[in-house]
């Protein structure tokens, strides 16, 4: 069976969901949790993501994202393909983490994208792992974020906080929301139940007209890509590989690095220096990196950037300006 088409244009908000394979609690080991936030933050930087809500399970995660650009399908390979990569290190089955692709549904922005962030929100309420009174001390989860003052620039809290009263993004407003979580978890439990179930069923989710547009949107990607393999031409252009070697240029020149005279040595200091800023910045490969940097396997791209970051390189002015200027 062909896979089901992913409607994918500038503003699309999501639920995105997947889970363990064959139940697999893919988030219990120590560490597991706090790699796949990690990797969220870095994919939600690279791919310009706005992340609305998100909590990670021991055996699934619920993401509520917010795409400016159409990358969804790119963001998520990279995320769940880098924190496997990552955490199977420490795994000894290692293997396949996932059940397979992950489910994505289309969500209406606005009131219905609060009520998709509250879902996500209450779920360790609705799984019974804390009571709704200490729902702030399950820690992976956007809401104790949202509770920081150094909360991320990613984590979005305008539609959170307008959709559940126009409240102020203030210690006042944010335990007005809670209030407000608290209310719907001990809400009529028949007709919470049916709200919710609509929110994580389906392909999408909002009002009549926005699910008559979706189906008009997905119709017409469907003849444009079966006009496109019926003409011989790639279904999905290597846009990404394009936008690689642009951002590439703009380091280089920020660094002052010239692309065509680079040390010979994988691990050199200028091709680290690189190789890191896209990786954070951009979502590439490895594999590109690899090959346009000269740096040898794919993985060892990973090794030297992972060195690069322990040294602090990272944090330092002028690579925080570069990462500014190539992710604006």
């Amino acid at each position: 069976m062909p896979r089901t088409l992913r409607l994918e244009f500038p503003g699309a908000c999501y639920h995105v969901i997947n889970r363990g394979l064959s139940g697999r609690k893919v988030f219990a080991p120590k560490g597991a949790a706090e790699a796949f936030e990690i990797c969220l933050g870095e994919a939600a930087v690279a791919f310009g993501w706005r992340v609305h809500a998100y909590v990670i399970m021991r055996d699934h995660f619920h993401l509520a994202l917010e795409t400016p650009r159409p990358n969804l399908a790119a963001g998520m390979k990279w995320l769940q393909g880098t924190w496997a990569t990552r955490f199977n290190r420490f795994e000894a089955d290692g293997g396949r983490p996932f059940q397979g692709r992950y489910k994505s549904l289309h969500v209406e922005p606005g009131e219905t994208m609060a009520r998709v962030a509250n879902y996500i929100h209450l779920n360790p309420v609705r799984a019974k792992v804390v009571p709704v009174a200490r729902l702030e001390e399950f820690k992976h989860s956007s809401l104790p974020s949202f509770f920081r003052k150094d909360r991320p620039d990613w984590l979005v809290a305008a539609t959170v906080l307008a959709e559940s009263g126009g409240l102020p993004d203030t210690a006042a407003g944010w335990r007005a929301y809670r209030k407000y979580l608290t209310a719907l978890a001990e809400g009529d439990a028949v007709s919470r139940e049916g709200r919710f179930r609509r929110i994580s069923r389906g392909r999408v989710v909002g009002s009549v007209e926005f699910k008559r547009d979706w189906k008009k949107n997905l119709a017409k990607l469907g003849r444009d890509w079966e006009r496109a393999r019926s003409k011989g031409r790639e279904v999905v252009p290597e846009a990404r590989e394009i936008l690689w070697a642009e951002k590439l240029k703009i380091g280089a020149r920020l660094f002052k690095i010239k692309l065509d005279r680079l040390p010979r040595k994988k691990s050199a200091p200028e091709k680290a220096q690189l190789a890191a800023l896209l990786r954070i910045g951009t979502g590439v490969s490895n594999d590109w990196l690899a090959k346009r940097l000269a740096m040898g396997h794919p993985a060892s791209v990973s090794q030297i950037v992972r060195r690069f970051k322990q040294a602090g390189e990272d944090r330092k002015k002028g690579f925080r300006e570069a990462l500014a200027k190539i992710t604006a």
